[in-house]
């Protein structure tokens, strides 16, 4: 195999890393499968509009898995991870930017049309700004501008928290009626946001820690739920929360995000068995 550093799946110093491989076939997939999607005609009556939602859909996925990067990172306790959070931070940037290419085709290409739908539409024009924001910390996520920033770069690039919110409201709002998907990603998003201040308080990363947060956080992804429904189509917010229990039909976004929160505390749990009593105690 060809030893260059700047292949995808190779390291710094040229060598092959199964682990950038396996990050690079993950950010590719997605547009693979649109490619297969649209080369056998499955992409429905409106092909377009539907490559569209797919490929906005990506972006945000990709962007909650780069931001889950240092919770795993934490928690399996594998430094290595780190080293593929700038590939799936860079896809979201490449997802982002198809998604705004296929909006400009289907506005037939006239970019005064895409301009004032940007402008006129409040949905669209939150998208816009998180694609700015996105793109601005793609530009400035190779090693020299992190030399050249120095300190500054980290605040900078703490902005991907707004940004994400920002995101997901343009996921809430584009969605309209169903708005499972977006409700879903939130209750991630809020789980990864509650790891990063329950770490930086000093609370540790520890079973008991992770079962606390994945309950709160799968409460207020109920509650946001309720209150995104409640607001805009009148449903009262009592009746959406009752729905929670209710598995007759789906199971709701609050379950699957206390789920894997729960899932979170094998690897926790592994990870306690293997430190030293001392170690053990404290956590």
């Amino acid at each position: 195999m060809i030893s260059h550093p700047l292949l995808p799946w190779n390291d710094r110093a040229g060598r092959f890393s199964l682990l950038r491989l396996v990050a690079f076939l993950i950010a590719i997939a997605p547009v693979l499968w649109l490619a297969q999607l649209t080369l056998s005609n499955n992409l429905g009556s409106k092909p377009l509009t539907r490559a569209i939602h797919f490929s906005g859909d990506w972006a945000v996925h990709m962007l909650l898995l780069s931001l889950f990067i240092t919770p795993l990172r934490t928690i399996l306790h594998w430094p290595h991870l780190i080293g593929i959070r700038r590939m799936l931070g860079v896809s979201v940037l490449f997802y982002v930017l198809l998604h705004l290419l296929l909006y400009t085709a289907e506005q037939a290409f006239i970019l005064s049309k895409v301009v004032n739908e940007i402008v006129l539409r409040f949905y669209l024009t939150i998208g816009f700004v998180s694609l700015l924001g996105l793109l601005a910390l793609g530009l400035t996520s190779t090693d020299g501008m992190v030399r050249r920033l120095g300190p500054s770069w980290n605040r900078l690039h703490r902005l991907v928290y707004p940004i994400a919110g920002l995101g997901l409201l343009h996921y809430f709002l584009q969605s309209k009626i169903d708005v499972s998907q977006a409700v879903l990603m939130t209750g991630f998003f809020i789980w990864l946001m509650g790891f990063r201040i329950m770490h930086s308080k000093g609370y540790g990363s520890g079973p008991r820690q992770l079962l606390v947060l994945a309950i709160i956080a799968a409460i207020l992804t109920a509650l946001v739920e309720a209150a995104w429904y409640g607001s805009m189509t009148g449903i009262g917010a009592s009746r959406v929360l009752l729905a929670n229990f209710d598995f007759s039909y789906i199971i709701r976004s609050a379950w699957w995000v206390l789920l894997t929160g729960i899932l979170l505390l094998v690897p926790a749990y592994a990870r306690l068995d293997k430190a030293p009593s001392r170690q053990r105690v404290r956590a």
